[in-house]
Formats: C-alpha cells, sequence, structure tokens
C-alpha cells in the first residue's frame, strides 16, 4: 500500500473518534503559519532593508568605491596622471637634524644648520607647511630632497625596545592584595602617591620629595608585588625595567638605553620607572684585570647620572628592587639618589595569616579553618611559600576529588611545603645576615 492512502486511513480512524469535521488548511491559513514567531512589520522591515543596501550599492558603483578583495576601485575609475603628478609632489623625505637657528629680520626668513648624516651639512629655509616656531635647535627634521628644505618636524627617536617597556595596562594588583607589609606600603605611598596627588606640602614645607625608593628583601616578599599595586593606583605611566634587559652587546648601547628611558619619561606628565632586579646592573664596582665588567658599569654610571638629574626630572619617581642590597655600589645607594630604602622582611604570624586569607579567599575553603594555626606552623616563611602552600592544599583536595579545601589539607600541604623543601628555602641565608 502507497504510504500516502496510509496516512489517510489513520485520518479516517481518528475522524470516527472525533465529534467535530476537521476542515483542512487552505492557502490563506498556510501563509499565516509561515508568519508564526514575526513580528508584525517583519516583512516590511526585510523589504525596506533590501532596499537601503540597493540603494547603497548604487551610490558606491557611482562614487567608484566597489567592493573587491584589494580595496582598489574598478579601473575605469583610475586617473593614472594625476597620481603620478601628486608622487612627484609628495616625494620621501629624508631625516636630518637641526644643529644650529640662524635668525633674520624677520621671523620668516631665518635660516637653519642641518647635518643629514654621511652626507653633509646644509644651511636651508623652511618649506611652506612648516612655522618658524615648530623648529627648535637639536631636534629632528624631515627635509626634501631637491633644495633640501625643512618640511615637518620629528618627535624624538626612540628605541622601540625601550617604549615597549611601558606597562600598557594597569595590572590588577591592590594595595588590598599584597599581605604582611603594612609599613613598607605605607612609606612607599608617603614617596610616590603624596608627592603626585599632593605637591603643594612639599612646597610649603620647602623641601624636595624624594626621587628614588629601593625595596630590598628576601625572595618572595612582596617586592614586585607592591610596585605592581603602586602602577595600579596612580595614574602615572608606569615603566617596567628588567635589570637585565640593560646589559647589552655592543659598547654603549645599555648607557643609550638608559638615557632614552629617562628621555621618554620626562615627556609624561608623571612617571614611575620600576627597576627590578637592578643587581644585574648596578653591582660594586671593581676591576677583573679583563675588561669584561664595563661595559656594565657603563650603564650603572649612566643611570646614577641620571638620577642626579642635570636636567631637572619633574615628576619622575624611580623605584628599584633587588635581595642583594650588599652587592649594590655605594654611588648609586647614597641618599639624594635613592632617598629612602624600605625593608620587605619576613611576614609575622599576624601578616602570615593575612597572605593565607587572601590568597583562600579566592579558593573554595571549608569555612572555619583556623588560618593563624596554620601561620603558626610555618616560621620564617616568605609570602610566596605561602601562597605555595594555599596551592598545593588545593591540589590535595583535586587528588581526592573534593571540590572543597579542608583545614587537613592545608595541614598536609604545610608538611609537604615548609617541612620536605626547607632544602630550597631562601630564607636561611637571610636570616644569616640581619
Amino acid at each position: 500500500m502507497a504510504p500516502k492512502q496510509d496516512w489517510e486511513k489513520y485520518d479516517k480512524v481518528v475522524e470516527k473518534d472525533d465529534d467535530e469535521k476537521i476542515v483542512a488548511l487552505d492557502e490563506g491559513d498556510i501563509a499565516l503559519l509561515k508568519t508564526y514567531g514575526q513580528g508584525p512589520y517583519a516583512k516590511e522591515l526585510k523589504k525596506i532593508e533590501v532596499d537601503i543596501n540597493e540603494i547603497k550599492k548604487r551610490i558606491n558603483e557611482k562614487i567608484g568605491v566597489k567592493e573587491t578583495d584589494t580595496g582598489l576601485a574598478p579601473p575605469n575609475l583610475w586617473d593614472l596622471p594625476a597620481d603620478r603628478q601628486r608622487m612627484q609632489e609628495e616625494q620621501p623625505l629624508q631625516v636630518a637634524r637641526c644643529t644650529k637657528v640662524i635668525p633674520g629680520e624677520t621671523e620668516d626668513d631665518g635660516k637653519y644648520v642641518i647635518n643629514i648624516k654621511q652626507i653633509a651639512k646644509f644651511v636651508v629655509g623652511l618649506g611652506e607647511r612648516v612655522a618658524p616656531t615648530d623648529i627648535e635647535e637639536g631636534m629632528r627634521v624631515g627635509v626634501d630632497r631637491q633644495k633640501y628644505q625643512i618640511q615637518i618636524p620629528l618627535p624624538p627617536k626612540i628605541d622601540p625596545s625601550v617604549t615597549m617597556m611601558q606597562v600598557e595596562e594597569k595590572p590588577d594588583v591592590t594595595y588590598g592584595d599584597v599581605g604582611g607589609c603594612k609599613e613598607q606600603i605605607e612609606k612607599l605611598r608617603e614617596v610616590v602617591e603624596t608627592p603626585l596627588l599632593q605637591p603643594e606640602r612639599f612646597v610649603n614645607l620647602g623641601i624636595d620629595p624624594p626621587k628614588g625608593v629601593l625595596l630590598y628583601g628576601p625572595p618572595g616578599t612582596g617586592k614586585t608585588l607592591c610596585a605592581r599595586a603602586v602602577a595600579n593606583r596612580t595614574d602615572a605611566t608606569f615603566i617596567r625595567v628588567i635589570g637585565s634587559e640593560l646589559v647589552q652587546k655592543y659598547v654603549g648601547e645599555g648607557a643609550r638605553m638608559v638615557r632614552e628611558l629617562f628621555e621618554m619619561a620626562r615627556s609624561k606628565k608623571a612617571c614611575i620607572i620600576f627597576f627590578d632586579e637592578v643587581d644585574a646592573i648596578g653591582g660594586a664596582r671593581f676591576d677583573d684585570g679583563a675588561g669584561g665588567d664595563n661595559e656594565v658599569q657603563r650603564t650603572m654610571l649612566e643611570l646614577i647620572n641620571q638620577l642626579d638629574g642635570f636636567d631637572p626630572r619633574g615628576n619622575i619617581k624611580v623605584l628599584m628592587a633587588t635581595n642583594r642590597p650588599d652587592t649594590l655600589d655605594p654611588a648609586l645607594m647614597r641618599p639624594g639618589r635613592l632617598d629612602r630604602k624600605v625593608e620587605f622582611s619576613l611576614p609575622d604570624l599576624e601578616g602570615r595569616t593575612h597572605i593565607l586569607r587572601i590568597h583562600a579567599r579566592s579558593m573554595s575553603v571549608e569555612r572555619d579553618i583556623r588560618f593563624e594555626l596554620i601561620a603558626r606552623l610555618c616560621p620564617n616563611s616568605t609570602g610566596a611559600e605561602l601562597r605555595s602552600v594555599c596551592t598545593e592544599a588545593g591540589m590535595f583536595a583535586i587528588r581526592a576529588r573534593r571540590k572543597v579545601a579542608t583545614e587537613k589539607d592545608f595541614l598536609e600541604a604545610v608538611n609537604k611545603v615548609i617541612k620536605s623543601y626547607a632544602k630550597f628555602s631562601a630564607t636561611p641565608k637571610y636570616m644569616t645576615h640581619n
């Protein structure tokens, strides 16, 4: 039996059961069903949208804009002679340095001595689009290739590797995320935030705000973390430099980078430069006979020079962090260069409890964990080790296929991280120093 007839057979059975006669859907009903779920004006809107796209397409064709893979207009609209003429008018410029401004009788007929590298020096005039006030001595300019007239002033040359050191996105660390160093944060904020936010206090007292701060202490006590919190808090530009980045292969490269770094900082309204691991370049000077360390020392001397600043440094604050303050050169450490030295020591019991709470805040843990008890079991441990304890407690919970870390997990983590990793601990060495 054909399927259609089969269906009709079933229909008849249903008809018998039902008292009412079922009416078949006519064309009008089907059209109505097709509009199910559409808004009252959906059809009209669709029509208008199609019309708009059609009109857009016609307009673009008239203008000469055509959607192509290359983004070029169609060849029938090309005007090659006009393009060629424009190319000849706007020739590529050469980069020169304006070494001297010779004033003329009036402001407009002054002359400028320019120096083009590897070519020669020229005395030239200004192009049509440049005003005499735009050009200063010592700045880079763009000159044309025929008359060498100055066509455009250029910004100072700064190495791309230096521009990359600028921290664009603010770190998401706030002062609330740094535990166990309340006093240190206060000292830092006094030096960094007060001069930027309330400079009149220093003016009224007649003192210069401190220029530089040295953060020192064992590894893992929160030096870099504090710097990140400072970067988050102030609206100043934050530049982060790792000491080893300034150690370069060629003579004078590191020193040039330091110079360009401060030049870039001066162009900002307010700026904080953070030198991390400064002992890479700031080690005490000594002569090893082979002259291998000279380049690093030159970089440090340039840094010292910039800190003294023959040019006024304005709103530039310098932070440095190291865990070996004893190796730094005395010339770098003296007041006037680094005015304040903030020690990040091992956190006390209250600090350790606070650090554990901060890290447990983002974890799924049981309500009544005695963090103070766990903190007592971790004597002489740094913030980094306490963070490791929290992570390890989470690992124990995962291993046991639980969704919440218990106090037992934390105690096992203390046994593992603090007791069994004791031989890797950085703190005993620092304990003997103090």
